[in-house]
């Protein structure tokens, strides 16, 4: 083997060994190994940093969707309990204007709803037809059923939750000699004239005097036109039960349901 490792002979004309040149060819892609290596560790340092950082974005992501969760859920929670609260709010003031009202409904021509809308359901004893003047029979139901129906809104009871008042004034679709989209302007102007000529009455009730103020900021006159007319039992319209006037009450739990998504939002 010796043989092997020995120089080669100069050649004729002084020319170099062989062995110098490939050296540098050893040195080469020993230095060509090494650069692969380490831009081979950077990618993997590159990669693992990535994997890292990809990995702290899913924690966070579903830390944020779980905070999300949790705060969508004592929303939800909130939300029911209010709404759970109102309802049963809602049942004793029914339970309480059932209780005051049920032997009167009958002699008023008037019913009472699980919604706590009161009915008058007779148009003969509310106005004449086609005038907003009330009639002495109902001027005589209004001040004999007003003052007892707020005495019960106004109480410690309700007086908090009551939002609205409402005074509510509907017709049937009819009209002698308009059409149908005449008519229904025509009754609009009417129902709103006599909601009105009914809150400006029970308004000057002398017995209601004191209440004045808290009951302006929540009775409303809502002339509805033939909106929301009575159907009977096959469909048609019910001309003389869709002319009434209606007392409708609202809470306050809408507003209170706002409040808490609001809150949540921010």
């Amino acid at each position: 083997m010796n043989h092997i490792l020995q120089k080669a002979p100069r050649a004729s004309g002084g020319q170099e060994e062989h062995w110098i040149p490939l050296s540098d060819l050893m040195t080469g892609l020993m230095m060509m190994f090494m650069l692969i290596a380490v831009i081979f560790m950077l990618q993997v340092e590159d990669d693992a940093k990535a994997a890292v950082s990809a990995a702290q974005r899913a924690e966070n992501d579903a830390a944020s969707k779980k905070l999300s969760a949790e705060a969508a859920e004592v929303q939800a929670r909130k939300v029911k309990e209010v709404a759970q609260i109102y309802n049963l709010m809602r049942e004793e003031l029914y339970q309480d204007l059932r209780a005051e009202f049920d032997k009167s409904l009958v002699s008023w021509g008037a019913d009472l709803d699980h919604d706590l809308t009161v009915r008058f359901r007779e148009p003969d004893v509310l106005f004449n037809t086609g005038e907003d003047i009330l009639k002495d029979r109902f001027k005589r139901i209004l001040e004999e059923f007003f003052p007892r129906y707020t005495k019960i809104l106004m109480s410690e009871k309700y007086r908090d939750s009551i939002e609205e008042i409402r005074v509510e004034g509907h017709t049937s679709s009819y009209w002698k000699g308009q059409t149908p989209e005449e008519a229904y302007f025509v009754n609009m102007e009417l129902s709103q004239a006599r909601t009105r000529t009914t809150l400006r009455y029970i308004l000057n009730i002398p017995r209601l005097s004191g209440q004045y103020e808290w009951l302006r900021s929540r009775l409303t006159a809502n002339g509805l036109s033939s909106s929301k007319v009575r159907l009977n039992s096959d469909g048609t319209e019910n001309r003389s039960a869709s002319q009434r006037v209606e007392f409708r009450v609202r809470t306050n739990a809408d507003a209170r349901i706002s409040q808490i998504l609001s809150a949540s939002a921010q």
